[in-house]
């Protein structure tokens, strides 16, 4: 599934935001093949979608990221993590479905 731009996801899906900024430019191509791979990792739990600031600059800045790039993992309106620029890693998939799992400690 490719990453898209903002549409509904279910209820039950947590979205991971990935907030890009204004000048991208060089580096879309490659940041969209690895957001792909990254939604292929996380499907169905987790859904990736690509929010640049030319194209929905209120959505960018409603999530006052002091920096961009950021990505933002929600779920149901509430924020489960968040980090400027773009994590990487070959762990990032297990850190983010890992976020999704309540905390069974409290």
């Amino acid at each position: 599934m490719p990453v898209s731009s903002p549409t509904l996801a279910p209820a039950t899906t947590a979205v991971l935001l990935v907030l890009l900024p204004l000048e991208a430019g060089a580096a879309a191509l490659p940041t969209l093949a690895w957001l792909n791979a990254l939604q292929q990792q996380l499907q169905p739990a987790i859904r990736v979608l690509k929010i640049d600031e030319a194209s929905h600059p209120v959505v960018v800045r409603s999530f006052q990221a002091a920096e961009l790039p950021a990505c933002v993992l929600v779920r149901q309106g509430i924020e489960l993590w968040r980090q400027h620029g773009l994590p990487v890693g070959e762990h990032l998939a297990s850190l983010l479905l890992s976020k999704l799992v309540p905390d069974t400690l409290s």
